[in-house]
């Protein structure tokens, strides 16, 4: 299973006017390739009088799919640098759409390259980039004399609590990094005087947005 990494949060669009011409962009989250080709084609049909709809995406653990579209813009001057700003964030799973409405201005291959390369940062922000980190669900099994304390503690702590079932005994079922896995365990059966069950139910990804 992948380790923890940043991708966006979901859709968001930005637009910026630089000399005239307009720049919208269109970002999304791509786990595919065929997600990402269906989210590109998706803008071209909203688009489809544009001068341009650029596009670029990076899909796997490892980057493993990248691919960039210049699509009518002189060579290297629009969907590279757009896959440029993807890389440089660190972000994966992710696929990008700037259209541009030609201005009457040209602006030359470093003007394309600095302008698609806004546009993108722009449409990321507005997407919201968000962490994802790999969590354990552990289950904390305990007498319902333990339920009070052990539930305060793990509320008041920085691990999320997911649910408390109330059985023949309580349930507490909290996610946990799996870094932490060891010191939680440890943690727990201080808690509750090793009066605790603990046991990894299984493992799943959370989500932090990115300040």
């Amino acid at each position: 299973m992948r380790q923890d990494y940043l991708t966006v949060k979901d859709y968001g669009e930005s637009e910026i006017i630089i000399s005239k011409s307009r720049f919208l962009t269109y970002v999304n989250r791509a786990e595919t390739e065929e997600e990402a080709l269906q989210f590109i084609e998706h803008i071209k049909k909203i688009h489809p009088q544009a001068t341009h709809n650029c596009s670029c995406y990076l899909i796997g653990e490892h980057d493993n799919i990248q691919k960039a579209n210049d699509d009518g813009e002189p060579s290297g001057t629009a969907g590279v640098p757009m896959l440029e700003v993807l890389k440089k964030q660190g972000l994966k799973d992710t696929v990008v759409v700037v259209t541009r409405y030609f201005g009457g201005i040209k602006l030359g291959g470093g003007g394309l390259i600095r302008a698609y390369g806004k546009a993108t940062t722009e449409g990321i922000t507005a997407a919201q980039v968000v962490e994802r980190k790999l969590h354990h669900l552990m289950k904390v099994t305990v007498d319902y004399t333990w339920l009070g304390k052990v539930e305060n503690e793990v509320r008041s702590s920085n691990y999320t609590l997911e649910r408390i079932d109330y059985l023949e005994g309580v349930d507490i079922f909290v996610f946990v990094p799996k870094n932490d896995v060891d010191t939680f365990i440890n943690w727990m059966t201080e808690l509750t005087n090793g009066q605790a069950k603990i046991e990894t139910e299984l493992q799943q990804f959370i989500e932090f947005v990115r300040q």
